[in-house]
């Protein structure tokens, strides 16, 4: 349905503007939300690069919360290999875009929502465009999609736009929040440095991310391919993902408690029934980081090694 026939089936249950609407939509809202609050949300402008496992949850979560604008990137579509954690992964849509089909459900929950789309994704070109008037980007950028997260991190902080990442690992969900004003930036945490191999940006991601990995003891390594850019995952973290980086967005769009920003880190694993958080000074820098880096690449070559030796067998 288009937004005209969305509007006027709300019509049909006595709901006669957008501000009647959305006093009934979220209704619910009021009381863990004031209705000061409410509004404000209304009027917010969220950005969310990526449709895929994390960034469509974010959407519809985001949308559900009450925000009423979004930047929304992503040039890809979805296919059968998306099914088991991409929110608009459904096979009625399978080949169509994906930020086309999250525009679609977002606005089958709101369709007075102010939604910009960036078809071609983002880049050196548009991301001030992708950035301007946001208050906070929610990244749902593909984990391997290294350059452009740099790039979107460290231009947001230039522009004072707040960005989390929260990433689904396992059953859990790693999360880290940048701060423009405070805090470290994305380079300085990640101790990313010219010349990095693309297996040692991806791992200093990974580490970062996740510095006390709850999930690695039940997670087999041996399905994590670098090279082929591919992992393990499940759409119970990405749905954890989501509500653990919504919070901090509403935290954030109305200054409601505390921000904790990198170097705090937060990991919430209902599978190891664990809860981490805490501080890693330092960031990848730090002596411990170096070490696990060391160790996971060792890891990962016994598993390349063995699969080339299977390979050679066969």
């Amino acid at each position: 349905m288009d937004k005209t026939s969305l509007i006027n089936k709300i019509k049909k249950f006595g709901l006669n503007s957008k501000k009647e609407y959305m006093a009934e939509a979220f209704a619910r809202n009021i009381g863990l939300l004031t209705q000061t609050e409410q509004d404000k949300l209304g009027n917010a402008k969220v950005a969310i690069p990526g449709m895929g496992g994390v960034g469509g949850v974010h959407l519809i979560t985001m949308t559900r919360t009450g925000v009423g604008k979004f930047h929304i990137a992503d040039f890809d579509t979805y296919n059968p290999v998306n099914v088991n954690r991409q929110f608009g992964a459904r096979v009625p849509d399978f080949g169509r875009l994906k930020m086309e089909v999250m525009k679609e459900q977002a606005l089958s929950v709101n369709p007075y929502l102010e939604i910009k789309e960036f078809p071609e994704g983002i880049n050196a070109s548009n991301i001030d465009d992708f950035l301007e008037g946001v208050q906070v980007v929610i990244d749902g950028l593909d984990f391997f999609a290294f350059n452009t997260r740099r790039l979107l991190f460290n231009r947001a902080r230039e522009k004072k736009v707040y960005v989390i990442t929260a990433g689904p690992l396992g059953f859990s969900s790693a999360m880290l929040i940048f701060s423009p004003h405070e805090g470290m930036g994305f380079d300085e945490y990640f101790n990313i440095i010219d010349g990095m191999t693309p297996q040692d940006q991806h791992l200093s991601f990974a580490l970062g991310l996740a510095p006390k990995a709850t999930h690695i003891k039940y997670m087999d390594l041996s399905k994590v391919d670098l090279k082929s850019k591919a992992g393990p995952s499940l759409n119970i973290g990405c749905q954890i993902c989501s509500g653990m980086a919504a919070t901090e967005a509403v935290r954030i769009i109305l200054n409601k408690g505390r921000i904790k920003p990198v170097p705090h880190f937060f990991q919430f694993d209902p599978f190891a029934q664990k809860y981490r958080k805490g501080k890693l000074c330092m960031g990848n820098r730090n002596p411990i980081q170096k070490i696990k880096m060391f160790a996971v690449k060792h890891i990962l070559k016994k598993n390349t090694d063995r699969k080339l030796k299977e390979i050679k067998n066969d």
